[in-house]
């Protein structure tokens, strides 16, 4: 027999949350990661992460985002950690305006359709009611927004960590610091996966949870995948209270028609300084996540904010405190990839990617681990399928 019923490359959102679900489902199960998560290599940091549960991305993602808030719940419930601060989420755009954000175009309205569908409280604001509710925002007067009062935050590397003490404390063990070089099928049933080290374990199943590396590690289906590099920058202010998560939401604000046109950030939670505010590009591609351009040059600092914070966040300063530099795995329609490894056994690639995928992640760890433990359904409107002779 395998030695594992099922091992898991990749610790990050995705994979640190079927590590947990699979382990808390009675299997055996093996994590490994090239670094010791939670750590700054991938695309699981830099303090917190928005939510939003009515998704203009897609209403396929609803379901997944909803029952990740009941699962970070449950996780805050059973470890003491808090993970999900529910500070409420506006979307805003010209009312004019079809911004496209995450490939997806009226942006703005998409969101409030899904809202409608699922019953998601919420509020249509328009630019009179934003500004009164949150003179923070220096607007044009022509905004409308999208107000959901359940929208918030998560703390990206407490919930890696708490999923990973979880999962080990259900059994499950872990192998940090170890780059897997590969895997092939050792018989019936059986994949064995082998480490740069040369160290080799077989399972009846392998989950392919390395987010940016993923793409060099699944042949074929690769192709569907670029990693992008992102940077977050954290400004200061002249009042932080005035930024305080009990007086300012996360925000995402299209203030053009273009894909870059576009700034999102977050309030000043305790604990932390500065204003953290970022935008999203597409141009620089990284062919090796291990070789990213991680220094952030100051005038990438300066270019952020004259270019997006000016004008927008009053009181916010320029200069930044600090600024890190992070990683999108990007698929050609900005969905996620989750699918099973043609021709190599029992693989499955689970890649909730696109800028989009933490809000999801509990939630999409808890579907994989059905679908591999309990014999679920799969995720076939994540397939690559999909995909194919898409630019």
């Amino acid at each position: 027999m395998p030695a594992y019923d099922t091992v898991v490359v990749g610790l990050g959102a995705v994979g640190s949350a079927c590590l947990y679900q699979l382990a808390k489902r009675g299997q055996r199960v093996l994590g490994i990661d090239r670094y010791a998560p939670p750590h700054d290599r991938g695309s699981s940091h830099g303090e917190t992460r928005i939510t939003r549960q009515a998704i203009g991305e897609g209403e396929d993602y609803v379901p997944l985002v909803r029952r990740s808030h009941e699962i970070w719940r449950e996780i805050e419930a059973e470890t003491g950690t808090d993970l999900l601060v529910q500070c409420g989420a506006l979307v805003l755009a010209g009312r004019g305006s079809a911004a496209t954000h995450h490939g997806k175009g009226d942006f703005v309205r998409r969101t409030i359709a899904a809202a409608e569908r699922f019953g998601i409280p919420h509020e249509v604001l328009d630019a009179a009611e934003i500004g009164a509710r949150y003179p923070q925002l220096g607007l044009t007067g022509e905004e409308m927004g999208y107000f959901e009062p359940g929208g918030g935050f998560l703390r990206p590397e407490r919930c890696v960590t708490a999923q990973l003490s979880l999962a080990r404390r259900h059994g499950a063990e872990l192998l940090l610091d170890t780059a897997v070089a590969g895997y092939q099928a050792d018989g019936p049933g059986a994949t064995a996966v082998t480490t740069a080290g040369g160290d080799r374990f077989t399972a009846a199943q392998v989950v392919v949870a390395a987010g940016p590396w993923a793409g060099g590690m699944v042949g074929a289906m690769g192709r569907h995948v670029q990693v992008c590099r992102q940077v977050l920058h954290w400004f200061g202010t002249d009042d932080e209270a005035a930024y305080a998560p009990e007086r300012f939401p996360v925000f995402i604000w299209m203030h053009g028609n273009g894909p870059e046109d576009y700034l999102y950030g977050f309030p000043v939670p305790s604990g932390s300084r500065g204003v953290k505010v970022a935008t999203e590009q597409y141009n620089e591609v990284t062919a090796d996540p291990d070789l990213l351009r991680r220094e952030v040059l100051p005038a990438e600092a300066e270019a952020m904010f004259h270019g997006h914070v000016a004008g927008r966040l009053r009181g916010v300063r320029p200069g930044a405190l600090r600024s890190t530099a992070c990683m999108y795995t990007v698929t050609p329609d900005s969905g996620f990839l989750v699918d099973w490894l043609p021709g190599a056994g029992r693989i499955l690639v689970a890649s909730a990617c696109s800028g989009h995928g933490f809000k999801h992640s509990a939630g999409l760890g808890e579907a994989v681990a059905q679908g591999i433990a309990d014999g679920a359904a799969t995720l076939r409107h994540f397939g690559a399928a999909r995909l194919q002779g898409v630019a």
